[in-house]
């Protein structure tokens, strides 16, 4: 190993360290190809501070744990550095690592690797991420993209199942060219992917993350995701990933017991090992692993030019007793179930990314009835930006799993969100933990023929871009596909040939268009004056009626939704003002695979009190529907 001579970690790097304050310490720890004597090379880092020797192992001297010795550095940091000359680009190394306490070696993966081997090789691989970015217009302008009263419609997707090559994997430039067609056709705002973040085990669909600064290499390079990202920044569509701090695996040459210690894990397993994935949880109480998550959440925003994180499994992370029983964990000062160390981390990670990227978006996956998740750590909340609607998808999917003339006694399932929609920023949520694990697909939940199914489909997507709340749909229910989610094959790309799928699609692509337009539907989402009941109480025929309402009130929207099959015919609903209600969108038309039930372009109001409003309307509503209608301007 070569003498490092000027070292590129200096003294206030070490200070913001161990202070946990160093979020941007990837350009620091890790590989990185530089110069040092005129030399070319990679200069190597680690956090060990439990080592005894540390030194570095690959492709280029034979793996041998004698060839390149690193020096562990004088200031207490447990940092052990070197240069190594002559080691560039695509090189596989790892750190050969021997405890100083006890009979412990092994060779670990650097957990700020760039680039890894492809599973099952676990080699991390020396990368320059070097790249000539070409989509400052969409930079310019994230900050209106992203902006919580803009339309937010997120296509969730897993990228080694959403299309393939026969069984073979796209790469990410595939992936985005084919990808950047399908959702300009269909209208979707932002992709949302499942962890790209590198994974030992496929099976994980991502959620068992090593590589925290990487992109897995099962589709290509880090240049090839920069190209997936940027291509679709170039078609104006935002790009969030998945992100899992909540735990890691326990795969021998990964994070856990990493120097021959607890370093990143907590050694008391009634707090360190995760019951439910049978998982490491991350120490949140020490600055160097506070260091590392929030320099990987913020790694992925500088490197990678992504618009948001979703946050995984923070429920698990606020709570000591998650899946725990009496006993099996540990309160925490004040005698309480509350993750302290966890709830302060969760806010300095999201202070420290809206400070550096105010124009991105953090969302909390939180299942749980924690408060304020959405809300400024000011005031006492988590500071995302907004947070799954976790009540209004189970309380909606149960509800519509009903037989269709059992409804009316579980009423309250469809209008009890209302009750909460405007406590946090909600997005609604139909991702992929509705449709794995034995839950069958969307469509396969409904009752009914198929007839009734793909009504039913219809009507559930048409009432949820009604409802207040940004929207999230996972692949495949676009177009109803039949068969349960599987990682390990593509999607039923073929349904599409047949008109009742193919008629879904357009629905969401209609709805999409509608969505956009129509201010009501997105500009007042998380505030109680963008919505207002007309009738929440007509349980007994299953029909509900409600006005989305914009800062404008001309442009205010009417919903009617019959969750029954049978036709209203003449339903008489009250409106807030005369003149002509116009059909923007009916659930039930042909293009969509309906029956073509509906109101002839539209109604007439007339003078004539109903539900506390002076005007009214008499429409037809098709049997499970939802139909939008909207008062024509004076002067059209």
């Amino acid at each position: 190993m070569t003498a490092i001579g000027k070292t590129p970690i200096t003294d206030h790097d070490i200070y913001l360290f161990k202070e946990g304050y160093h979020f941007r310490i990837y350009e620091k720890l890790g590989a990185h190809i530089t110069e040092s004597g005129q030399k070319e090379g990679t200069y190597f880092a680690v956090w060990a501070p439990s080592a005894g020797s540390v030194s570095v192992v690959g492709d280029f001297n034979g793996w041998d744990p004698k060839a390149h010795p690193l020096s562990v550095r004088w200031d207490g940091s447990g940092i052990w550095e070197g240069f190594l000359p002559g080691v560039g680009q695509g090189a596989l190394y790892k750190y050969h690592i021997v405890s100083k306490y006890y009979d412990y070696r092994r060779d670990k993966g650097d957990p700020f690797a760039f680039f890894w081997e492809q599973p099952p090789r676990t080699a991390s691989i020396v990368w320059d991420l070097k790249h000539e970015w070409k989509d400052d217009a969409w930079m310019k302008n994230r900050k209106e993209h992203n902006a919580l009263d803009r339309p937010c419609s997120v296509y969730e997707m897993h990228i080694g199942s959403w299309m393939r090559d026969g069984e073979a994997f796209l790469n990410y430039r595939d992936v985005a060219r084919k990808l950047v067609k399908y959702i300009k056709k269909t209208g979707f705002t932002h992709v949302e992917l499942l962890p790209v973040m590198e994974h030992p085990f496929y099976g994980s669909w991502g959620y068992q993350v090593l590589g925290y600064f990487a992109p897995t290499s099962r589709y290509g390079t880090p240049q090839d995701f920069m190209f997936f990202v940027e291509h679709l920044h170039a078609n104006n569509i935002g790009v969030i990933l998945d992100w899992v701090p909540s735990h890691f695996p326990s795969d021998d040459y990964g994070l856990a017991y990493y120097d021959g210690t607890h370093l990143y894990e907590h050694a008391d397993p009634r707090k360190g090992l995760h019951p439910d994935w049978n998982s490491y949880i991350f120490n949140y109480g020490r600055n160097e692993v506070r260091n590392f998550l929030i320099s990987s959440a913020i790694f992925w925003f500088d490197k990678y030019h992504i618009d948001g994180l979703r946050v995984d499994a923070v429920a698990s992370m606020l709570y000591l007793d998650y899946s725990r029983r009496d006993g099996e964990w540990i309160p925490n000062r004040y005698g309480g179930r509350e993750d302290l160390e966890a709830i302060d981390f969760l806010r300095k990670l999201n202070e420290t990314v809206y400070k550096e990227y105010p124009d991105v978006q953090t969302i909390a996956e939180e299942s749980t009835t924690w408060p304020m998740v959405s809300r400024p750590t000011y005031i006492g909340g988590l500071g995302f930006g907004m947070k799954w609607n976790m009540g209004w998808m189970h309380d909606t999917l149960d509800y519509l799993s009903r037989n269709p003339i059992h409804r009316k006694y579980h009423h309250e399932q469809l209008t009890f969100s209302i009750w909460y929609a405007f406590y946090e920023n909600f997005i609604l949520a139909l991702s992929h933990d509705e449709v794995t694990h034995g839950k069958g697909s969307l469509i396969s939940k409904m009752p009914g023929d198929d007839w009734q199914k793909f009504a039913t489909m219809r009507l559930l997507l048409a009432y949820m871009y009604a409802h207040p709340g940004k929207k999230l749909l996972f692949m495949g229910s676009e177009f109803g596909q039949w068969r349960e989610w599987g990682h390990d094959r593509s999607l039923d790309w073929d349904l599409l040939e047949h008109a009742p799928h193919k008629g879904i699609q357009n629905l969401v692509t209609d709805l999409h268009k509608v969505y956009r337009e129509e201010s009501a539907l997105h500009a007042v989402d998380f505030e109680g004056v963008g919505f207002e009941w007309i009738d929440v109480g007509n349980w007994e025929e299953s029909v509900i009626t409600f006005l989305r309402k914009a800062h404008d009130p001309a442009d205010n929207l009417l919903v009617a939704g019959n969750f029954t099959p049978v036709p209203r015919h003449n339903y008489r609903i009250g409106v807030p003002s005369r003149g002509y209600w116009r059909e923007l969108l009916n659930s039930d038309a042909k293009e969509y695979g309906g029956s073509g039930l509906g109101n002839l372009g539209g109604v007439e109001a007339r003078e004539e009190s109903r539900h506390g409003l002076r005007y009214s309307i008499a429409v037809t509503l098709p049997p499970l529907s939802v139909v939008y209608l909207k008062k024509q301007n004076d002067e059209k």
